[in-house]
């Protein structure tokens, strides 16, 4: 037999021939694995304890960045590509010389990439209804993340948010799931879509300039009780499949190549050890043939204490049908104890196997074997312009036009760019790390100038006219108006950046005194109010009152021009409302299907200024 070390030549060894069909290269690499080699291509390691004897001499299967895991600070594209280029040589230095996947969240744009195009989070693009939209930011997505070497995104997240106290309502397209569907296009935008006679459920990727998708979180994340994040679903098995297991239809029919299980429990059950969900439903009924994936410690969570009884984590999650583990540090810990359970016979042998085909088809669908390293060509198309321009036209069809003068007959908006004297107030008109939100560049986001982009004050600067007088002041006092006649103000007030269980909230009220800068500032000048936030805030009546226009803006990205595109007219307001704007928080969970729906504005309003304009 042949050598199958990574630098011999194929002979005949079967799995190095681009020829051989993808299921026969997988059965005979699989055939020359040993045990320890099997359960080492399950795990997937943080970047942070990568070490050349981990690849090499263990064949870990994957490593990942989290958010915020680069490889220096204010690493470059061509950075990020040395450093898995460099990992993808160990690797291939291995006794089988199997590649590794490198993943990351790029959830909306490459957003662990310092001057990336950042573009609006999902429910912004949901307010869009534009799936062609959706799949080009995959498109362009897949590019950036290509051109730092790496083969795969955690993304999309398709959860249906039923409630926006969860603090991943932003990750969430729509609470109507249809809406959810339809947006699922971003999987081909990133993988490529795939010919008319592909089976539906097995991996497809188009070529190298293509990432593997991932659909999470499987299933019901968005469906909480309250929705406490990595909380309780409680519905049945009808209601699940109807709202919550339908978009994993659509992006299966799209080859989407790996699902992440969700933290979260259906009727008190853990998804990371639901087999009937995991293995019957989605491997069974649905016909999953990529690799179904855990989330960060997912299955350390099936104990308490996290991880204190850690072989039973494993063997619970990998009996249910998790293939892959996000370990993501102790992995000397799980290789050892997956070993020591599969020889106990508490793990067959069987779901080894499976497990491992699964990641292994994935690797050679993805072309991994034939093309394991970067394209350094491909550095030069990170934040170009016409990745720019994508992000700024999904701004501009996200924003939702909610209120547009006190008299309907009178419009507020558009905004005259000639205007005299404008004032700009607000603590989000001059912040990227705000407009921008969580997922970026760090897990939880930040404020401030965090990453290359324009802020909506830039934007209005940029817009109006030579002699127009732009006033910033982030907290106006009475100073401000004192001896100033302003034509118009834009407040711009929102939410603090924030990911997952740190965005939970039981009261929605317009955080960092919004709610007061809005009235003082609405009480003297003609006012619009912009909303920069991942879901629907409250606005007591008499603050709706004082106001003259209203716009929800979402968490748009780095491309605030977008806003100011449409804030003076030279397009329309196209978004509807992906979720429905409540009142108070005492209504929630309130969606289009309650019985006693009773909304500020309902799921699909948006207001037209009815322009004649592109």
């Amino acid at each position: 037999m042949a050598t199958a070390g990574g630098g011999s030549g194929s002979g005949d060894v079967l799995y190095k021939d681009p020829n051989q069909p993808v299921e026969i290269r997988v059965q005979d690499l699989l055939s020359r694995m040993t045990l320890p080699e099997k359960v080492a291509q399950m795990a997937q390691i943080e970047r942070a304890v990568v070490s050349p004897a981990a690849l090499t001499e263990l064949s870990i299967g994957s490593v990942l960045s989290s958010g915020g895991s680069a490889p220096q600070p204010c690493a470059s594209a061509l950075q990020w590509a040395d450093m898995v280029d460099a990992m993808q040589r160990c690797a291939l230095s291995s006794r089988l010389g199997i590649p590794i996947i490198y993943s990351t969240d790029a959830v909306h744009g490459h957003n662990n990439l310092l001057h990336a195009t950042i573009f609006p989070h999902n429910v912004g693009l949901g307010a869009t209804r534009d799936g062609e939209l959706a799949r080009r930011i995959g498109v362009a997505t897949a590019l950036e993340v290509r051109a730092t070497g790496i083969h795969c995104t955690f993304a999309p997240c398709v959860a249906v948010c039923r409630d926006p106290r969860w603090g991943r309502c932003y990750e969430s397209y729509s609470e109507d799931t249809k809406i959810v569907r339809a947006m699922t296009t971003i999987v081909s935008g990133l993988q490529g879509s795939p010919p008319k006679d592909h089976l539906p459920g097995y991996p497809f990727i188009a070529g190298s300039n293509n990432v593997i998708a991932c659909a999470k979180h499987f299933v019901g994340d968005g469906g909480t009780h309250r929705g406490i994040n990595e909380g309780n679903t409680n519905c049945s098995f009808e209601e699940l499949e109807k709202i919550h297991i339908m978009p994993y239809r659509d992006c299966l029919d799209q080859g989407v190549c790996t699902i992440m299980a969700s933290y979260s429990s259906w009727n008190d059950r853990a998804l990371h050890s639901d087999r009937y969900l995991l293995t019957d439903i989605l491997k069974g009924k649905l016909g999953f043939k990529g690799f179904l994936i855990s989330d960060w410690e997912g299955i350390d969570r099936l104990t308490w204490p996290h991880g204190s009884n850690y072989r039973y984590c494993i063997s619970a999650s990998v009996n249910a049908g998790i293939d892959m583990i996000m370990v993501p540090h102790r992995y000397e810990k799980f290789l050892g104890d997956i070993v020591y359970l599969v020889e106990s016979g508490e793990i067959p042998m069987s779901r080894i196997d499976d497990a491992v085909e699964r990641i292994l088809r994935v690797k050679f669908v993805a072309g991994l074997f034939e093309q394991p390293f970067s394209d350094r060509s491909l550095t030069s198309i990170v934040r170009c312009k016409e990745h720019l321009e994508l992000a700024r036209e999904a701004v501009r069809k996200s924003l939702v036009l909610l209120k547009n003068g006190k008299d309907p007959n009178k419009p507020f908006l558009p905004l005259d760019k000639n205007a005299r004297r404008i004032l700009v107030s607000g603590q989000h008109a001059d912040d990227i790390g705000y407009q921008c939100g969580g997922w970026t560049i760090t897990w939880y986001g930040g404020s401030g100038r965090t990453t290359a982009g324009t802020s909506i004050l830039d934007a209005i600067k940029e817009a109006v006219g030579e002699k127009t007088e732009v006033t910033y002041e982030q907290h106006p006092s009475d100073d401000t108006f004192a001896n100033k006649e302003f034509s118009f103000a834009i407040v711009i007030v929102g939410e603090v950046a924030y990911a997952e269980i740190l965005g939970d909230r039981s009261q929605l009220n317009i955080p960092l005194g919004g709610a007061e800068v809005i009235s003082r500032v609405a009480s003297k000048v003609p006012t619009v109010v912009i909303v920069i936030s991942g879901r629907p805030l409250v606005f007591e009546p008499d603050l709706m009152d004082k106001i003259d226009a209203l716009v929800a803006a979402w968490l748009p990205g780095t491309e605030g021009s977008g806003v100011a595109d449409v804030l003076f007219g030279d397009y329309d307001f196209q978004g509807l409302l992906p979720v429905t704007w409540f009142k108070s928080v005492s209504q929630l969970p309130m969606n289009a299907d309650h019985p006693s729906y009773d909304p500020h504005f309902p799921l699909g309003f948006g207001l037209k200024m009815g322009l004649n304009c592109n």
